[in-house]
């Protein structure tokens, strides 16, 4: 085929198959974008049979896809403070992660930077940091209980202590690396220290910072489901823990599904987040 198209007079001539080409998507990219997850979830629903087939005990996908069903038909029931659907305590734990989240945040951001920023602060937080970084957050809540001697705040805590150390650390590191060349040329335009902050150091750091900040929300919501078992209430980690007094195997299931959906929303949320307000993202 020797037919051309000219999309614009005095613009080069593009074979026609060539033109065609740029319209149409590639088949075989596309192919490879969806076939490897589709065929990764084939695989685990496959062992998942397997599995059921040589265990009585163990649901199979079937089984666990006819309670799902049964299950968020009405995920917002309520026949009282122990028996609520499982709406309401993916709603709790949520609520609790906000809160430990948030208060780790408006805490973490601001002393990263003033870490970053000072070396005297630097030398006197940093032993700490990295002394009670390493401490399993679980290993928090006893404190919790002790002080607050009530199993909401307790939880609440136990995120709160697990979500500040990846913030920190990752603004801090941020605001360490900005180029002494844009600070120094702040000094020779005598900024004050909230134009600098502002204008360089922010747009500087915040990929840093919002690295820390997605850290820290798989970390939180890793930790409610692990505290929730052990405080107990409304929540997703006590309503697995229910289940599993329950002998209902097919809702844990359900439940450990339901989890990493969650987790994985909250995580690209943030990544969207991040590809809207850094330079480097925006820009590729």
């Amino acid at each position: 085929m020797n037919t051309v198209v000219n999309s614009t007079a005095g613009a080069p001539a593009v074979p026609a198959r060539r033109a065609l080409a740029l319209r149409v998507p590639n088949g075989r990219a596309l192919l490879l974008v969806v076939l490897p997850p589709v065929l990764g979830l084939a695989m685990l629903v496959l062992v998942w049979q397997l599995v059921s087939a040589n265990n009585s005990n163990f649901p199979s996908p079937l089984v666990t896809w006819e309670a799902a069903v049964q299950l968020f038909a009405d995920p917002f029931y309520s026949n009282g403070p122990n028996d609520q659907g499982i709406g309401w305590n993916i709603l709790a734990s949520l609520e609790r992660v906000a809160l430990g989240f948030g208060l780790a945040a408006a805490a973490g951001i601001p002393l990263g930077f003033l870490i970053g920023r000072s070396r005297f602060l630097a030398g006197m937080c940093n032993p700490i940091v990295s002394l009670l970084r390493p401490v399993s957050p679980l290993a928090w809540l006893p404190i919790g209980l002790l002080v607050f001697k009530a199993a909401n705040p307790a939880a609440i805590w136990a995120i709160f202590i697990c979500s500040i150390w990846p913030m920190i650390i990752n603004t801090a590191v941020g605001v360490q690396r900005v180029p002494q060349d844009y600070m120094n040329v702040a000094r020779v335009l005598n900024l004050s220290e909230w134009k600098v902050f502002t204008k360089i150091l922010l747009p500087a750091v915040l990929p840093y910072m919002l690295t820390g900040v997605r850290l820290a929300i798989g970390t939180a919501w890793l930790v409610i489901v692990a505290a929730e078992m052990l405080t107990g209430g409304v929540g997703i980690g006590f309503w697995v823990w229910d289940e599993w007094n329950n002998l209902n195997v097919p809702h844990i299931l359900i439940a450990i599904v339901v989890i990493g959906v969650v987790g994985l929303v909250l995580e690209q949320a943030l990544v969207a987040l991040a590809r809207a307000v850094t330079y480097e993202e925006s820009g590729s």
